[in-house]
């Protein structure tokens, strides 16, 4: 006998009892501080915890951490703290699970930035920001990263990972080759008598960076498509330092898990800035988040033991995600330094960014802009995977899709269109 609809409804506190009994739920402690000391006032913070992935439901919380660093102005990085977490969320369908939720967040990640450029963008400012954007959801780090802001993973362990890119064009020369086939010119200052000094630039403009949000003047080629990497941390934890290049210019990733081990995270941070500043002096803002990610009921974070005679303390590689089932990984993670890479992607290319197979859980709706989220008719939506070899409008299936305005800006960003007017800024107060 076949079973009506009514019969197949499940009440929604039986699903999300469900849902915390897959989880296994016991869920880390969050604790977090941050420090700064200002020289232009142009560095932003985004701290929220208790955020709800299912509104009103005080169990699907998440938490963001975010560092907007400014340059030539403040109005980028305000504005992007303001709109970027909602223009994330946005991109996310409602009816998810934890872990499509979680699977469908690095996509949302890409969809956000972009909207918030192009949004910020019509408002015709000509500042820009770095931003690097961490959410931590049970113990799941997702991070989203433009310019040369920084974070970085301490597990409990000791060991440290990097969970963003650096996009300075001193330090990324695949980002050089991306540029200066879009259209731009990357060169260090030229002081007239032939003589180049400085960092290497994107001209027009002379940006120092190939990523970041706004920077409407310098072309649509430095782009806000983020970096992002998730990972899953064991339940023995770790530690978030997420700062501004105002640190980094001055300490290595090293150092500054060192200088500040064992301390809670508000002292940390300060920690962090103040030996920052001591050995450069306060040339730029320099703004230090840390998050400790707690095993319930730690209230300190636990320090490392010795390292082992041999053994470097920055790792680049991660355990890949397993195929093994969630009940056998969820043993796995009883592992003190177990540290599974979920998802990582750095490409520039919104087609490579938003694409997914079909079908997935709706986690792109077919008649809804995938990066600005309007509504579109049946037939208006442009394939991200059109170009001149493919047609334009294609099958229902070959999304996600944009709207014209948002595809526009694609091809801008793949510098198939001019976009911008191209203002020269050679101040040195250019990032």
């Amino acid at each position: 006998m076949m079973a009506t609809k009514s019969d197949q409804m499940v009440p929604l506190a039986v699903l999300l009892k469900r849902e915390l009994t897959n989880e296994k739920i016991e869920m880390p402690d969050i604790l977090h501080g941050q420090a700064s000391q200002s020289k232009k006032g142009e560095d932003y913070t985004l701290l929220k915890t208790e955020c709800q992935r299912v509104p009103g439901d005080g169990v699907t919380t998440f938490s963001v951490f975010a560092l907007f660093d400014g340059h030539n102005g403040s109005a980028a990085a305000i504005y992007t703290k303001e709109n970027l977490l909602n223009n994330v969320l946005s991109a996310i369908p409602s009816d998810l699970s934890r872990d499509e939720w979680l699977a469908a967040l690095p996509r949302a990640l890409v969809a956000g930035f972009v909207k918030t450029d192009k949004d910020f963008q019509e408002k015709a400012q000509t500042s820009g920001t770095t931003v690097t954007f961490a959410i931590i959801d049970g113990w799941v780090v997702t991070v989203a990263s433009v310019g040369d802001s920084r974070c970085i993973l301490e597990s409990a362990e000791g060991a440290v990972f990097s969970l963003s890119a650096d996009h300075r064009l001193d330090a990324n020369e695949e980002e050089v080759e991306r540029i200066t086939a879009s259209g731009g010119e990357v060169g260090r200052l030229n002081t007239g008598g032939g003589a180049e000094i400085g960092p290497l630039r994107c001209w027009p403009g002379g940006l120092c960076l190939s990523r970041s949000i706004g920077d409407m003047d310098v072309g649509e080629f430095i782009v806000p498509v983020p970096y992002v990497k998730q990972v899953k941390l064991s339940n023995a934890g770790g530690r978030l330092i997420i700062s501004s290049d105002g640190v980094w210019d001055a300490l290595s990733s090293e150092v500054a898990v060192n200088c500040c081990r064992g301390l809670p995270a508000d002292i940390a941070a300060a920690q962090i800035v103040k030996e920052a500043v001591q050995i450069k002096g306060l040339r730029d803002d320099t703004t230090c988040i840390v998050v400790d990610i707690l095993p319930p009921e730690k209230i300190t974070p636990p320090i490392p033991p010795p390292k082992k005679q041999g053994k470097g303390v920055f790792k680049i590689m991660f355990r890949k995600k397993s195929t093994e089932t969630s009940s056998h990984s969820d043993r796995e993670y009883s592992e003190p330094d177990l540290v599974e890479e979920i998802y990582e992607e750095g490409s520039a290319m919104l087609a490579e960014r938003l694409n997914t197979e079909y079908p997935i859980c709706n986690m792109f709706k077919l008649f809804v802009c995938a990066v600005c989220q309007i509504e579109m008719k049946r037939g208006e939506g442009i394939s991200v995977h059109a170009g001149p070899s493919r047609p334009v409008r294609l099958r229902p299936w070959d999304g996600p899709f944009l709207c014209l305005t948002c595809q526009t800006k694609k091809e801008a960003m793949e510098g198939k269109r001019p976009s911008g007017d191209g203002a020269s800024r050679h101040s040195s107060g250019s990032e």
